[in-house]
């Protein structure tokens, strides 16, 4: 599966899991605006709709949200967090094929710099399972690609029994990285 298209020699220079947005400026790079900057162990991205951004909201922790507008400068991350995020489309071209366009193009923007990308431990996926086989295919992809596990997959805007469980497992997640040696 392919998350944009991959840069080319990704295995090397740009690191595992590297990520391709076409026409992506580096962080700062011709943008007015400084790069906000985020030290919450919860990064999200949501869509106009907002579903996701109720399910963040409803977590006992720190969050910050990716812009809504990939033109935003990019938010960069300054410690290690577990991304939260939905999946968009729910067809395939072909069965059993990814659905193309399946993770948000500002979610790529994000998790194309490189430093972001060294600091992800987890995702965790926001879906709709009439998408079937689709369902929450963005965490699926971001995992494969960046390396971590699936923590949590949850139905649309999750109901306060996926939020009890998400901060309850966070708590235990966070936790167990901390014990890992260095």
């Amino acid at each position: 599966m392919t998350l944009g298209t991959v840069i080319p020699g990704a295995g090397a220079a740009a690191g595992p899991g590297a990520l391709h947005l076409p026409a992506n400026p580096e962080p700062g790079e011709n943008s007015p605006e400084p790069n906000p900057v985020t030290e919450a162990d919860l990064v999200y991205f949501t869509s106009a709709s907002g579903y996701t951004g109720r399910f963040a909201a409803k977590l006992d922790r720190p969050s910050a949200r990716i812009p809504l507008l990939t033109s935003a400068p990019t938010l960069l991350a300054r410690r290690p967090y577990v991304l939260l995020l939905p999946t968009y489309g729910g067809t395939a071209a072909q069965p059993g094929a990814a659905a193309k366009g399946a993770v948000p193009k500002q979610v790529i923007k994000f998790l194309n710099v490189e430093a972001n990308r060294a600091l992800i431990r987890g995702v965790i996926g926001a879906g709709n399972t009439n998408f079937g086989e689709n369902y929450c295919l963005a965490a699926d992809i971001i995992s494969a690609k960046c390396r971590v596990p699936v923590l949590y997959r949850f139905e649309l805007m999750g109901t306060s029994e996926d939020a009890a469980k998400v901060n309850q497992g966070l708590e235990e997640f966070w936790t167990h990285q901390s014990q890992k040696p260095a």
